[in-house]
């Protein structure tokens, strides 16, 4: 059982019967390899099967003296557990070394949230006279509206859009799909998108059913999408630090602020876990202590 064959395996195990996203696999490939190049440095004549607690021990070790952030070791820890637990299922080890060894707990972040005026103004810093304005104003209000992951959006298909009906199929992490309602107005700029600049260039062969694309009728990378939203931040003159994944942060908050149920942001944020939604409580205590106050029977 060699490491090459073993990963090969792993990835195809990854892929096939837990269907995770490419940049999951990938990420968790790495994270073994990194294991890999730690025990074959170590300890060259160890194999696979005999990998103990110790050993992942002191490659835990080595994460910290690389001074890799609490987050970043409990990803790779994440994916060296997949891994071991794969090798577990497949009989190709005989206990799992990795069942005793905890990740790093992360304090909970609260991320940066743009207000719903922010949001307009970064919008409104289109110029739709422009080439790509029509575009990336509706690039814009969907990573909004649609709380959508950047990666999701990329992948937004028309096979999946219902413009009748209103709502968009978004396929997201582990390759689960969800519906997501569209506003009037993300419509209306979905429409001006495909009247004003998708239908006036040349689609590249492949491309057909991506919506949004380039001037060269390509798909769109993640790169691309966050050169967009830093230019238009620019524009808006907003200081805060803004990333794609704002706007979804923002669409989340404000959804909390407005009273809708959590189980209903949970679908449309495509969180497995309530928890991972839960953060949002949070975000808002001003909004929520002037409810109470407002509100309150003893005021």
């Amino acid at each position: 059982m060699n490491w090459k064959t073993v990963l090969k395996e792993f990835k195809n195990y990854l892929i096939l019967e837990k269907g995770l996203s490419k940049n999951t696999i990938d990420a968790y490939v790495r994270d073994v390899k990194k294991l890999e190049n730690f025990i074959t440095t170590n300890f060259k004549a160890k194999k696979i099967i005999n990998i103990d607690q110790y050993d992942l021990s002191l490659f835990i070790k080595k994460l910290n003296t690389e001074n890799k952030s609490r987050m970043s070791q409990s990803r790779i820890i994440s994916g060296i557990k997949s891994f071991f637990i794969f090798l577990q299922n497949q009989n190709k080890i005989y206990f799992n070394p990795i069942l005793k060894i905890d990740r790093p707990k992360i304090s909970k972040k609260l991320p940066d949230i743009l207000s719903k005026e922010e949001i307009d103004q970064i919008i409104k810093s289109v110029d739709l006279s422009s080439f790509y304005g029509e575009r990336n104003r509706a690039i814009l209000e969907v990573l909004y509206s649609c709380g959508v992951r950047v990666s999701e959006l990329v992948n937004l298909k028309c096979s999946k859009l219902n413009i009748t009906e209103k709502f968009i199929i978004v396929k997201g992490k582990g390759n689960k799909e969800r519906i997501i309602p569209l506003s009037e107005i993300l419509l209306n700029y979905i429409n001006s998108y495909f009247n004003n600049y998708r239908s006036n260039i040349k689609i590249a062969l492949g491309c057909e059913d991506f919506i949004f694309l380039s001037r060269r009728g390509l798909k769109l990378t993640r790169m691309m999408i966050f050169n967009i939203v830093k230019k238009h931040v620019i524009l808006s003159g907003i200081k805060k630090k803004i990333s794609p994944h704002s706007f979804r942060h923002s669409f989340a908050s404000h959804l909390i602020t407005g009273g809708a149920n959590l189980r209903a942001i949970q679908t449309m944020l495509g969180h497995e876990n309530i928890s991972t939604t839960e953060i949002y409580m949070h975000l808002d205590k001003n909004f929520i202590r002037e409810e109470i106050l407002l509100h309150h029977p003893r005021k």
